[in-house]
C-alpha cells in the first residue's frame, strides 16, 4: 500500500519481489494529427472531433484527469501507471494513425511507417 498527496494504491505482489516507492504522479502525452482533428475539454470529460459525423466524449475514470493545453495534444494523468496506460490506450483506439497519410491520435513521439499507396 503506497499513501501520497495524489491519492492511495493497493496492489497485491508476490513476497520475492522488491517494492521501491518513487514519485506518484505518471502522464502520458497524445498528438492528433489530421486537418480538422482537435481535442476539446467538457466539464471534466474529454471530446474528440477526428472525422466522425459526431464528437466522441470520453468520461474521466476515477483517478485520471485530462488536460489538453493545446487543441491537437492530450496529457493523460494520474497516480496508477497501470490505469494511466489503460485509459492512453483507449483513446488511441477512437482514431489509431493510419499508414497512408499519418492521420490519426499517437503517442508524443510516436512514429508512423508510411506506406506509398496506389500509383497511376
Amino acid at each position: 500500500m503506497v499513501n501520497g498527496p495524489l491519492g492511495e494504491l493497493t496492489q497485491q505482489v508476490p513476497q520475492r519481489m522488491k517494492i521501491e516507492q518513487r514519485e506518484k504522479g505518471f502522464e502520458r502525452r497524445l498528438e492528433l494529427h489530421g486537418v480538422g482533428y482537435r481535442a476539446a475539454m467538457q466539464g471534466t470529460d474529454l471530446r474528440l472531433d477526428v472525422g466522425y459525423s459526431h464528437p466522441v466524449v470520453m468520461k474521466a475514470p476515477q483517478g485520471i484527469a485530462f488536460e489538453v493545453p493545446v487543441p491537437t495534444e492530450i496529457i493523460v494523468r494520474g497516480t496508477d501507471k497501470q490505469q494511466v496506460g489503460q485509459v492512453t490506450a483507449e483513446i488511441r483506439k477512437v482514431r489509431p494513425p493510419e499508414p497512408y497519410k499519418g492521420k490519426g491520435i499517437r503517442r508524443k513521439g510516436e512514429y508512423v511507417r508510411r506506406k506509398v499507396g496506389k500509383r497511376a
